[in-house]
């Protein structure tokens, strides 16, 4: 039988419309009683369900994660009592037996005997942080959304700069779009637009406008996707400003700094990263557990000694997403033991970077939390050396690739001496 941890508890079963609460009081070694009531969500039946919360002594309250339905009831109810956040899978009820009531009983239940793990929930001035790189995340993908109706709309009118241009949308390929929609100039004069490394390309240039059959309703489906995209930017610049204020608003700057000085991770990433993850380490125990939150460590099934995948969890997506787009940086950058480790397992992998960038971003983010754990600066370090596993890995693999090659490789003898087993020098 499982003990009782929590003597006055309540579930919530948060639905949009209603709410369907079970308060559960009772002393740990005797049968709780248990009186269930339904509330609105308005704010003043909020106010009611949380002056029954305080009347009854409850110190717990654990609802589940649904959408953002939970927020406006935490917003009232967080000052008064201790609120758990569960995940949905990890307080299922049986098949067969799920009703409202039901499941508001069911949370009590998990809630009084210590069967829930919460999730972490930042206090407020961190809560509006998140909404400001959140959407900033949001803009930018909106402004991504715009180029790609750009570029199908120039392929319906056979205009290819696309094929041209590693950027349509650089200097050069925003003067030739604004020339494009007036209508005035002939290919060759739109192709000597180009600036910079494009001037080589002018011929292509030429070619690839040749022809083109740009009607007056691309050029205006052309120009609103330019003005929503000019009204990005300058939103994109507002909230730059928002999140630095709003940092030192909330006394990060030193913070900030320290974050920075991890390699991959620049302002608008370690803007990211607080906002996820806060300051202060006390809420994940290891590094390990900060890892696995945020979806980038390797997943663990085991069975019977035998390992059944490694695949990652979902995490924080807004927090793994700004580690993987991060750790592209580490990979080429100089003299860093990281990008070591990134080429390292992009070759092991047959060329593939996916598992590679998962990694690094793990290793990025092992070194935040160390850097946030101690409060002191990241200090550059060389990679590990290699143990004799991996030594005998790289010796197989490069033996492998020289035979492909058609260069006739043959181990060298071994020796037997007083330190024990050593190459000799190899012959042939």
């Amino acid at each position: 039988m499982i003990c009782a941890s929590v003597e006055r508890c309540a579930g919530i079963d948060v639905g949009k419309r209603w709410l369907s609460v079970c308060v559960m009081v009772g002393g740990l070694e005797e049968e709780p009683r248990t009186e269930k009531r339904r509330y609105g969500t308005t704010r003043p039946e909020l106010e009611q369900l949380r002056q029954w919360l305080v009347a009854e002594a409850v110190t717990h309250v654990v609802m589940e994660s649904t959408g953002s339905y939970w927020k406006p009831v935490f917003n009232v109810v967080e000052e008064a009592v201790t609120v758990y956040l569960a995940q949905p899978e990890q307080v299922k009820a049986r098949k067969g037996h799920k009703t409202d009531d039901k499941d508001g009983w069911w949370l009590a239940h998990l809630l009084r005997h210590a069967m829930i793990q919460p999730s972490f929930i930042p206090p407020r001035g961190q809560r509006e942080l998140r909404d400001l790189t959140r959407r900033r995340r949001k803009v930018i993908d909106a402004a991504t959304s715009e180029k790609n109706r750009i570029q199908k709309l120039l392929e319906d009118a056979n205009v290819k700069i696309g094929n041209v241009l590693s950027d349509v949308f650089g200097v050069s390929g925003q003067a030739m779009l604004e020339a494009l929609l007036k209508g005035q100039k002939t290919t060759e004069q739109i192709a000597h637009m180009a600036r910079g490394m494009a001037k080589r390309k002018m011929p292509e240039i030429a070619q690839a406008l040749e022809g083109h059959t740009l009607r007056d309703h691309h050029r205006q489906l052309i120009h609103w996707s330019l003005e929503h995209m000019r009204f990005l930017e300058d939103q994109l610049v507002e909230l730059d400003q928002a999140i630095l204020a709003k940092i030192e608003e909330l006394g990060w700057g030193e913070q900030m700094k320290m974050v920075t000085s991890v390699p991959g991770v620049g302002e608008n990433t370690a803007a990211t990263v607080l906002a996820e993850i806060g300051t202060k380490m006390e809420q994940f125990p290891t590094g390990g557990d900060l890892s696995s939150w945020a979806g980038v460590c390797p997943g663990n099934n085991r069975s019977a000694g035998k390992s059944k995948g490694s695949h990652t969890t979902h995490g924080n997506k807004w927090l793994r997403s700004a580690l993987t787009e991060g750790s592209w940086g580490v990979a080429h950058k100089k003299n860093c033991y990281l990008k070591e480790k990134f080429w390292r397992l992009t070759s092991k992998h047959a060329g593939h970077a996916a598992p590679a960038i998962v990694a690094v971003a793990h290793s990025v983010l092992l070194h935040i939390y160390e850097v946030l754990k101690t409060g002191q600066p990241y200090q550059n370090r060389q990679a590990d050396p290699l143990n004799e596993a991996q030594k005998e890995r790289l010796i197989q693999h490069h033996m492998r690739r020289l035979g492909k090659l058609g260069v006739p490789v043959r181990r060298p003898a071994i020796s037997q001496n007083a330190k024990g087993r050593h190459p000799t020098k190899q012959t042939g």
